[in-house]
């Protein structure tokens, strides 16, 4: 029988380690930065706030509310902006259609011809460094 650490995956695992580092240099409960707090939400989407919420030590409604998109006036996204990506000449024929969305309207769309596919992890990297 598997134990249920090993049930963990391991890029929770690598966040549970980021969020030991924050509270050793911390006395009391201070609170968690929001670039924890969002890669949290990050990991909760891909594998469940029960799992997170546990491993992590966090307050599991408090993860279920920023999951749905419940935040604190001042965590509210600042406005829309314009990010745009320069690359080489394109040469081949291929045509890619990348779109990001959050609620309840901030929208990105992309649209992408070049031999090669666009790393879209990126993109959304940096849309989101942009917003936040």
């Amino acid at each position: 029988m598997r134990s249920r650490r090993a049930a963990v995956p391991d890029s929770v695992i690598q966040l549970e380690h980021q969020f030991e580092q924050f509270r050793s240099t911390r006395t009391g409960r201070a609170k968690l930065p929001a670039t924890l707090w969002l890669a949290a939400v990050e990991q909760a989407r891909q594998h469940g706030a029960n799992v997170v919420a546990h491993t992590l030590r966090l307050d599991y409604n408090a993860l279920k509310k920023r999951l749905s998109g419940g935040s604190t006036p001042h965590q509210q996204p600042s406005p829309a902006s314009f990010v745009e990506l320069v690359g080489g000449v394109s040469s081949g024929t291929d045509e890619y259609v990348i779109e990001f969305e959050t609620s309840p309207s901030p929208r990105m769309r992309v649209q992408w011809k070049s031999a090669t596919a666009p790393d879209w992890t990126a993109l959304l990297r940096a849309w989101r460094e942009a917003a936040g």
